[in-house]
């Protein structure tokens, strides 16, 4: 193959990525690379992603792209994935992980989220930040925040919002990490599932995927697949305040922490497990196990019914 397309959505962070991707590509496989930008329904419909779909919303599109052969590989966030993906289609290679935290960025320079004031307006679009912030600082005011990263920086200004939460990796990758003003630690806010981590994607037996091996970063292979396999185990969506981390280490095991909480954030249920490496999924769904027996069978049945509602 001596051109590769490589489908992707249109905002800012993800032409980036993308790029990114498809220069590692023609330095690894000596190809021409063309990226096939596509709007996606999350990108046009308003409102939180929980009532209007989740967050296949961010995928549905780039997906179909590479099915019907328009695109031969698609480059996603991998926290934007669902549970499932589409038929037809596997997650081939993972591109080294880069900082999974979570960014505190502020109105006021040097303002830490344990230093917020009081009842101090933080503008989030996530479920799983608003519960974990809420459980952390009860007195905080949640604020529903969507767009892209230039967006949701803009509306910190005309909302007159305290603060804002994003990821780390986004704003490093759009070269302005400058903008963090806390990389707020995993024990405090817990990353979402394969955050930090690009996914690339392509039709099953497509002889691409042998080729992507070269840009596949094995420890993050283990660590995205123990993430995945716990999000499978609690068929969740962003609809659920769900999230994970695994870390590799040198002695050939893998570590997952992984919690489930109530969107008040008054119940956060965790767990933790470990696992040979060359069985990550084991870690994830042993640390789902655990989270469904301390009652985050209850908490998912309520989640349910109120989005079906």
């Amino acid at each position: 193959m001596s051109r590769i397309r490589i489908a992707t959505r249109e905002s800012a962070l993800a032409l980036a990525q993308s790029r990114a991707v498809a220069a590692q590509l023609e330095r690894a496989l000596g190809v021409e690379t063309e990226l096939v930008a596509t709007k996606t329904s999350g990108d046009r419909l308003p409102g939180p992603l929980a009532k209007l779909g989740g967050k296949g919303l961010f995928v549905k599109e780039i997906e179909e792209a590479v099915l019907d052969g328009r695109a031969d590989l698609a480059v996603h966030s991998a926290k934007d994935l669902p549970a499932q993906l589409a038929p037809g289609l596997a997650l081939v290679a993972f591109p080294e992980r880069v900082d999974p935290r979570d960014a505190l960025v502020t109105r006021e320079p040097g303002v830490r989220l344990a230093s917020l004031r009081r009842d101090a307006r933080v503008g989030t679009g996530s479920l799983r930040r608003c519960s974990q912030l809420l459980a952390l600082r009860p007195d905080l005011h949640i604020e529903p925040l969507r767009g892209n990263v230039g967006t949701r920086l803009r509306k910190l200004e005309s909302e007159a919002l305290d603060a804002i939460v994003l990821a780390c990796a986004g704003l490093e990758r759009l070269g302005i990490a400058d903008r963090i003003g806390e990389r707020i630690a995993c024990e405090a806010l817990l990353p979402a599932v394969g955050q930090g981590t690009l996914a690339l994607e392509a039709r099953v037996g497509s002889s691409l995927a042998d080729d992507l091996v070269a840009l596949d970063h094995p420890p993050t292979r283990i660590a995205v697949t123990a993430e995945r396999a716990f999000l499978q185990r609690l068929a969740a969506d962003c609809n659920v305040p769900l999230a994970a981390l695994a870390e590799p280490a040198a002695d050939g095991r893998v570590t997952l922490r992984g919690l489930l909480a109530s969107l008040d954030g008054r119940e956060v249920l965790r767990a933790s497990a470990d696992a040979p490496q060359e069985q990550a999924a084991a870690a994830g769904q042993a640390a789902a196990e655990s989270v469904l027996r301390q009652g985050g069978d209850a908490l998912l049945a309520a989640f349910h019914a109120e989005s079906a509602s």
